[in-house]
């Protein structure tokens, strides 16, 4: 390697370019080392700088490889940042999702649903949502006198097949809407909106009035197939209008001023009514007392009212109490009602008075109505259900399907109605009337009715002509509510 340091660069162009003949080369030199010497030096030297050439190349070779890997390597860290980004995103809206999830979870958790008879919703922060209905499938014989108007004989109906959604709005408000759907009364029933504060109560739309006990108590809580004939007779009904009722203790009052009937409007007839009811708890005793007040003006010149009853049956369209039509200016009605509820025993007993306020110098005439009943469960542990004023639902205390037989009770009713005074005869019935109710569960019953109704002065006589005679009534009912 010495001898190569002193080589001149112009010999190492030759030597690089393959250079001319060693032999020259050395001549020109002037070295005194052997030519065979500098010769195998010489190609020593060119062997290394070819190894140095080819690991340049090598090198050269690598450092491309390392960009292009470098700058794949950019790329990959590049998609690398964007799918990193992408999964942020998408860990963002997983927590948004999952957030949604929880809040819906929470709100689900906070919706209670319960079962009574039918799925009624509940929320937390006050609203509610029930549907509900009843059916009432009726059929019966009636025994008249030859010619005593229409032959009756069996007959059936439906004598109710009600629809309904009811419940509540923040706020303290809530809505009942209820139709009837039976073929016979196809109408409305309850359609209003309310607002609730502790004691008070306040209605609007169409309700019923305040015209006493059994009238103001559902049908499914009866205790016959139909209530007091007076009920029927002196047209009660719900009626359009405003109320207001407040509850304190044992006290009850209620108020309202009313239109008509949804059905009958638009006329321009209007009533009052009013009601009183104190209802103590005596031990295990439930006592009930209370008065109503019932004014209605009659608009027009025409106008003119009707009383007039079926015995006791609804799928008969026959009336043997009938007044015809009466020109009236007003009515006005007073009511008294009463009951006790002690254990298995219960009795009631109601009476009402309709006066007829008649244009000019007619005489105004005053009808009577009223009722007187009892009852007795025959199944331990089973009353009479009562709340708020009025006759309750039956929770048999042993229902069918629980090891029970449900609830058995009977009844038995002294009904009166007198439609004869100041000159108009309508004809007088004293109804005897008994019942038999099994109530299997608190949403199912049977019951089976008998009357017997003596009739004085009968709207349609006999063919003897007589218009005094009885007529006998026995009937049935299947019954179910949700």
């Amino acid at each position: 390697m010495r001898s190569i340091l002193g080589i001149s660069t112009g010999a190492i162009a030759l030597v690089l370019a393959g250079g001319a003949p060693v032999e020259a080369f050395a001549a020109g030199s002037g070295s005194a080392a052997q030519p065979s010497a500098t010769a195998q030096e010489l190609a020593e030297m060119r062997a290394q700088i070819a190894r140095m050439a080819q690991r340049i190349d090598q090198l050269e070779g690598e450092l491309e490889q390392t960009k292009a890997d470098a700058a794949q390597a950019s790329t990959v860290a590049q998609s690398a940042t964007v799918t990193a980004q992408s999964a942020s995103a998408a860990a963002q809206s997983a927590t948004q999702v999952a957030s949604a999830a929880q809040a819906s979870s929470a709100k689900a958790q906070e919706t209670q649903i319960a079962w009574k008879g039918a799925p009624e919703f509940k929320t937390k922060d006050g609203w509610s949502f029930k549907l509900g209905g009843r059916l009432n499938l009726d059929a019966g014989y009636i025994s008249a006198p030859d010619s005593a108007g229409p032959s009756d004989g069996i007959g059936s109906e439906i004598r109710r097949a009600r629809l309904r959604v009811q419940g509540s709005i923040p706020g303290g408000f809530g809505y009942k809407f209820e139709y009837d759907f039976a073929p016979a009364a196809q109408d409305l029933t309850d359609a209003y909106i309310s607002y609730e504060d502790k004691g008070l109560e306040i209605i609007a739309g169409q309700h019923n009035n305040f015209q006493g006990l059994e009238e103001i108590s559902s049908s499914l809580n009866t205790s016959f197939l139909e209530r007091a004939a007076f009920t029927d007779a002196f047209n009660f009904e719900r009626r359009l209008g405003l109320s207001a009722q407040y509850a304190t203790g044992a006290l009850l009052l209620q108020g309202g001023v009313f239109s008509d009937n949804a059905e009958d409007l638009t006329n321009k007839n209007y009533s009052l009514d009013t009601r009183v009811v104190y209802a103590p708890k005596i031990g295990s005793t439930q006592l009930h007392l209370g008065a109503s007040y019932h004014y209605a003006g009659l608009a027009g010149d025409d106008a003119t009212v009707r009383y007039r009853q079926r015995p006791f049956e609804h799928f008969t369209s026959t009336r043997y109490l009938n007044t015809g039509l009466i020109s009236a200016t007003a009515e006005q009605g007073i009511g008294l009602e009463s009951a006790v509820i002690a254990g298995r025993f219960h009795a009631s007993g109601e009476a009402y008075w309709q006066h007829v306020v008649r244009p000019g110098d007619l005489a105004n005439p005053t009808f009577f109505g009223g009722s007187f009943e009892v009852g007795y469960f025959l199944t331990r542990g089973d009353t009479r259900g009562y709340k708020h004023g009025v006759f309750d639902r039956v929770k048999p205390a042993h229902p069918v399907g629980e090891g029970g037989i449900g609830a058995i009770q009977l009844n038995a009713r002294y009904d009166y109605l007198d439609l004869t005074d100041a000159g108009i005869v309508g004809g007088i019935q004293k109804g005897y009337e008994a019942s038999i109710i099994w109530t299997q569960t608190d949403y199912t019953r049977l019951m089976l009715n008998y009357a017997h109704l003596d009739y004085t002065d009968a709207y349609y006589a006999t063919a003897s002509g007589s218009r005094d005679y009885g007529v006998d009534v026995i009937a049935m009912r299947a019954q179910i509510d949700f």
